[in-house]
């Protein structure tokens, strides 16, 4: 009993609900793991880090196709429908992605970098880097939550030019998905809050595996 009374303290520290906790139990690398090299509902089960970048790599693809005609409304609104759909297929059902989507992914990878940060056997290297992952990771929920009401204004527009700059911003944001943006002007793009993509993240999630001989 007093052990349940702990586990829903920590639950309730973390944001997390008990189920959550379940599935942190496992050790830091184990975590690591699930973000880098493989988790159990991923499109052929590998790593949730690399299914957001998959799917960022359609959703900034399709982003161009949309950017690419911004006289023919119609082909905007198919392409930007493309891009939803790589990044939340649970709003549109077919499309070019694979079907897990960014937000899923990504939101995937945050949570169990934090898991790893959080275990019992977690070095100070996992800790400082898994805050470099999660953050850039978040950045790239934000960015993708942020596509995703774009995309509403897109299909509700009536005329090419009420949709073209917003199927520009469109495409720069799905750019910034991977590859992050400069928000402070100082010519980097590191992993502070509103800065990092999934580029950021992955180099310091390489950095935390060498750390671990992983």
């Amino acid at each position: 009993m007093k052990g349940k009374i702990l586990a829903g303290a920590l639950a309730a520290m973390m944001g997390l609900g008990m189920a959550d906790m379940a599935m942190a139990a496992p050790g830091a690398h184990a975590h690591i793991g699930h973000v880098a090299t493989g988790w159990t509902d991923t499109p052929g089960q590998i790593g949730l880090l690399e299914t957001a970048m998959k799917e960022a790599k359609i959703a900034a693809q399709h982003a161009g196709f949309a950017a690419s005609r911004p006289d023919d409304l119609a082909w905007m609104k198919t392409h930007a429908n493309h891009v939803l759909h790589a990044l939340d297929p649970s709003r549109i059902a077919n499309g070019p992605g694979l079907g897990y989507g960014v937000i899923r992914a990504a939101s995937g990878a945050a949570k169990h970098i934090n898991f790893a940060a959080a275990s019992d056997d977690a070095s100070k290297n996992v800790k400082v880097h898994s805050k470099h992952v999660a953050a850039s990771a978040e950045n790239t929920v934000a960015r993708a939550r942020e596509m995703v009401a774009l995309i509403e204004r897109i299909e509700a527009a009536g005329s090419a030019a009420e949709a073209a700059p917003m199927v520009a911003k469109l495409n720069r944001l799905a750019k910034a998905l991977t590859g992050g943006i400069d928000a402070n002007g100082d010519g980097k793009v590191t992993w502070v809050k509103g800065e990092g993509g999934l580029k950021v993240a992955q180099k310091h999630l390489s950095i935390m595996m060498k750390g671990e001989g992983m």
